[in-house]
């Protein structure tokens, strides 16, 4: 009888919390003084339970976790990170940790939010932000008060930036465990738009059309950013594998082979949103010539024991090569080669001759919408002109 007892009340503490817990939440995560607005999803009880950060359409989720009725702790390996609150009368306090560092966290249940009051702005579009000798590409999507959109640098993007219009200004923001940012966008009577991102820097942007009317600085060419001081002589690397196991270019393996070198780290937000299609592109080419290599760049301590980069490939499946590099920053030193080398990812497309034929630097993820879709096509018509070189 007691032990009937013990597991009704277990039944009704996993009820409570998935009642208290399970759903949509509205939190904010301090970064260097800035709060970024962003949402989360609880769902299930005890070791079955799991959490969900937002990017756009994407969800990254918990690896691992467990909850009671007033406690969460979600675990996300692939970025070597935790999250853990406390509820207390309504509201979700605690931490969110990664790779040893703290960030304050504070939620409360999502409350669908009231309409604005006034005539509302149309920001739709793309703009050209610009900040001094070049400039960002920003495409934002609006419907009524809520808008959506990305920012994208030659070296990767924020990631999708979500929120809404009120008083006058436009507050977008982006934390899926990752690049936290905070953009108040103002429209300025000009047809402008006045950006302050993460509360202290300035920036003003322009629509695309308008900027290249005003031959204003242009977003920088990711395929003309790094070059090679010889593209004469062939890409070098030799590195260990996971295994311990030295890997080098001059492999018999890729002999004759189309190869793809990417520079990445599991730290990297934008090496993820690159992983996906590197995965694809060997699936589909693989059985006509296609090798793919990453050098993987991680801190002192992932290179001793690289459990978050096991975590990086399990969540994406990985089955191409993946190397250990160096630290990030060793780039320089380790890929001699390069000129302009400083964006994480770099890509280089190596031809059956063993040379460098092109290099994109940085990775437009799907948050970018258009501008996705054109590099992934871009990349697959390079990776199937090479393949059909003798």
């Amino acid at each position: 009888m007691k032990k009937l007892y013990a597991i009704a009340l277990l039944a009704l503490g996993q009820m409570a919390c998935s009642r208290a817990i399970d759903g949509l939440w509205d939190a904010k995560v301090t970064v260097d003084h800035v709060e970024i607005p962003f949402r989360m999803q609880f769902s299930g009880a005890g070791d079955a339970f799991q959490a969900w950060f937002f990017n756009g359409d994407e969800r990254t989720v918990s690896t691992s976790g467990n909850s009671t009725a007033t406690t969460i702790l979600a675990r996300f390996d692939q970025y070597n990170s935790r999250l853990e609150a406390t509820l207390s009368n309504g509201t979700l306090t605690g931490n969110y940790t990664r790779d040893g560092k703290v960030y304050p966290v504070r939620a409360v249940p999502f409350r669908p939010p009231a309409p604005p009051r006034g005539p509302l702005p149309n920001i739709a579009g793309a703009w050209v932000v610009e900040t001094g000798k070049t400039a960002w590409q920003m495409l934002i999507t609006q419907a009524g008060a809520d808008v959506s959109g990305a920012v994208l640098r030659v070296d990767g993007d924020t990631g999708a930036l979500s929120g809404r219009y009120e008083d006058g200004h436009f507050t977008l923001s982006h934390f899926s465990g990752a690049r936290p940012v905070l953009f108040v966008l103002t429209p300025a009577k000009d047809g402008t738009l006045d950006i302050l991102q993460n509360g202290s820097k300035k920036l003003v942007a322009v629509r695309a059309d308008l900027a290249r009317q005003e031959n204003l600085p242009a977003p920088e060419d990711p395929t003309e950013h790094t070059k090679l001081r010889d593209p004469k002589a062939p890409l070098s690397f030799r590195f260990p594998d996971l295994a311990g196991h030295m890997v080098s270019n001059t492999d018999d393996r890729f002999k004759g082979k189309v190869v793809i070198v990417t520079i990445g780290g599991s730290w990297c937000p934008n090496c993820h949103d690159e992983a996906p299609l590197l995965g694809e592109l060997y699936r589909k080419y693989k059985g006509q010539g296609l090798e793919i290599v990453e050098l993987s760049f991680e801190e002192a301590d992932q290179l001793k024991n690289p459990t978050r980069l096991r975590a990086y490939i399990k969540e994406y499946g990985i089955d191409y090569t993946v190397l250990l590099a160096g630290e990030p920053e060793q780039l320089a030193e380790k890929i001699p080669q390069a000129v302009n080398l400083n964006t994480f990812p770099a890509t280089f497309f190596i031809g059956r001759d063993g040379l460098v034929k092109a290099i994109h630097a940085g990775f437009a993820g799907k948050a970018t919408g258009p501008l996705h879709d054109q590099l992934v096509e871009e990349i697959n018509a390079t990776v199937r002109k090479l393949l059909a070189e003798k």
